[in-house]
Order: C-alpha cells, then structure tokens, then sequence
C-alpha cells in the first residue's frame, strides 16, 4: 500500500492495483495535483467543508464520486453515491467501509457551516486495514486498523494529539498518520503533538504535501 500526501486531509491510497482519492478539498490545491487525481479509480469524500472537497475541480472529473447525503445538498452540480454509516463498498478486492464520525463544533461554524452528516472510511486490501478518520472528536467505537490518518488540531472541530493517542491505541494502530494540519486558521500544536505522541508510544509519520509513504 502506497499513500500519498496532499494538501490538509487528502491522500491518495494506491494498492491492488488501485487508487483511491480521499478528499480532494480546495485548501492550498495547486494545478499540478490534477494530473495525479484524475488517475483515481474513486473519490471518497467525508464531509461537505471546502478543505475536503474542491468542487470546481472534480465536478468535471469522469470518476465515481462518494459522499454523504449533506454533501450531495450542498454540492448539487456534482453527482454522488450517497453511503452512509455501516455501508461498505467494494472495488474489485478492497473492501471499503464507512464508519463513523463526529465532527466537532466551534461558533465560526455558524451560519452553515455546522457538519450534521460525516463519516470515515477504512480501506482493507487484505493485508492493512487504513482508517481515514474525517474530522472528528474522540468516541467509542470497536474499530481495528493497524494504520490510521486522523486530525490532532483540536480547536474544539476534532481530537487533540492526546484524544488522538487514546483513539489510535484503542484501534491497535501501528502507525499514525497526523493530517488536517495545513490550515493557518487552525495551527497544530507540533510540541504537544510530539509529546503526546511519545508519552503514548505512538509510532507516527508527519507527511510532506507530495510526500508518499509505502506500507
């Protein structure tokens, strides 16, 4: 399994000959990246904020598209499959399931921009289990991945590095991939993070924006 870094939350998965875009969002995109993203098998996207999902960008991409039922209200010129919680999707031999997620709140997201309707996705090849969090608080859950991509910028939107060390620990999470971190709005405390991290033992990897990981 190969993943690749893009700008805020997204990342590009490549495994059994596949590839799947997980929130292609608008935050710091560059032309250069849709080369990249159109060679894409799907796009899953977890929530409607514009740092997950660059509408003007994939409405024209030829690739099926995968989201919530908010996310279709709120993006009418695209068409999605809507999932939901507890669906699981196939694509040839990976099996994709959507699970849960609990976006946080803050007052800056009055006014529309309070997610009712998010979700994750872990991507089982056969051989690794790669949950993408979405951004989401801390809860209870039965989820098992041995690779996890989550937020640790907390802000009252998602978990800290702390919430998130217990929340990777709890899945039996071998490697933490820290993401959602390229907003300036909402800066990631790197030395809580680090501290954090290592308290708990975690073995993590901060990607570059380009940067890819081979699993």
């Amino acid at each position: 399994m190969k993943i690749t870094k893009y700008p805020q939350s997204c990342l590009m998965i490549e495994t059994n000959n596949k590839r799947i875009l997980i929130d292609a969002g608008s935050l710091k995109y560059e032309d250069k990246f849709l080369e990249a993203w159109k060679k894409a098998d799907i796009i899953l996207i977890t929530h409607k904020h514009g740092d997950h999902i660059h509408s003007n960008v994939i409405k024209d991409l030829t690739i099926p598209i995968y989201s919530t039922g908010e996310v279709q209200n709120n993006y009418p010129e695209i068409k999605f499959n809507i999932v939901k919680e507890n669906d699981v999707l196939h694509l040839e031999d990976i099996k994709i399931e959507v699970v849960k997620a609990i976006h946080g709140y803050n007052p800056n997201l009055k006014n529309g921009g309070q997610v009712f309707e998010n979700v994750g996705y872990i991507v089982d090849d056969g051989q690794h289990r790669f949950y993408v969090t979405s951004d989401t608080i801390c809860f209870n859950n039965d989820y098992k991945a041995d690779i996890v991509a989550l937020p640790v910028t907390a802000h009252g939107l998602t978990m800290s590095a702390y919430e998130a060390s217990l929340f990777a620990k709890e899945l039996g999470a071998k490697l933490v991939l820290p993401i959602h971190m390229d907003n300036e709005k909402y800066p990631t405390n790197l030395v809580y993070m680090e501290e954090n991290f290592e308290k708990f033992n975690i073995n993590y990897k901060v990607l570059d924006i380009g940067e890819a990981i081979e699993i």
